[in-house]
């Protein structure tokens, strides 16, 4: 992508409501935000903000991603969620990512992560699913793991088993998002849970603009 493209492209996504002096133009937050959620790591985005006169630190831009506290908002339009968790490492540690994604529009409704995969676990990613959406009339569309179909069972969910269609959705957006967290080591170092699920509800926000 060309410097012109990184400016040029539509940021209404990014919410700047949390900005409280005009330290740095607000154009350049929004690109150095989009531009880390693109793929730059934290120190690329502070030396290519340098080409445009804009001195900042990658620490800045890691906390202008987190201050804007991005949040997939969308809605249900299909009778299908592909439901899926993946083991992921932040830092060396090993975390499952539950994700939740259309899969006619590839857009992902919620997402949150974890320090193991159970049943529990599972439960508590379809708790904070449903408070966000009504779900009484979608099919989950699941692999084989133990604690996935059972869970939805348990909680009278209609749900089927599937390996491949359109569950191919959720496995595109968890390999971006793996090549994302094992490019950027600095944004993970020694973070908490909770800056973590931000950054990944951050990329989320990102990736659900590029869809449309």
């Amino acid at each position: 992508m060309t410097d012109f493209d990184r400016l040029s492209e539509r940021t209404a996504w990014i919410d700047l409501s949390f900005v409280e002096r005009d330290r740095t133009p607000r154009w350049a937050i929004q690109v150095g935000i989009r531009c880390h959620l693109d793929g730059m790591s934290l120190r690329e985005v502070s030396k290519f903000l340098e080409s445009f006169g804009i001195y900042r630190s990658h620490v800045a831009v890691h906390n202008w991603v987190h201050k804007a506290d991005l949040q997939p908002i969308s809605t249900v339009s299909t009778d299908q969620l592909a439901v899926d968790e993946k083991m992921i490492r932040l830092h060396g540690q090993k975390f499952w990512l539950y994700e939740a994604v259309d899969p006619y529009t590839n857009e992902i409704l919620h997402l949150s992560h974890y320090s193991t995969a159970t049943k529990q676990t599972t439960r508590w990613f379809l708790t904070e699913l449903h408070r966000r959406y009504q779900l009484d009339d979608v099919e989950f569309l699941v692999d084989d793991a133990d604690y996935l179909g059972p869970v939805f069972a348990e909680a009278g969910y209609r749900f089927r088993v599937i390996r491949h269609g359109n569950r191919n959705a959720i496995e595109r957006v968890f390999w971006e998002i793996e090549r994302r967290t094992s490019s950027f080591a600095n944004s993970f170092s020694h973070v908490t849970l909770e800056t973590a699920q931000n950054w990944f509800e951050a990329f989320a926000v990102y990736h659900n603009s590029r869809q449309t």
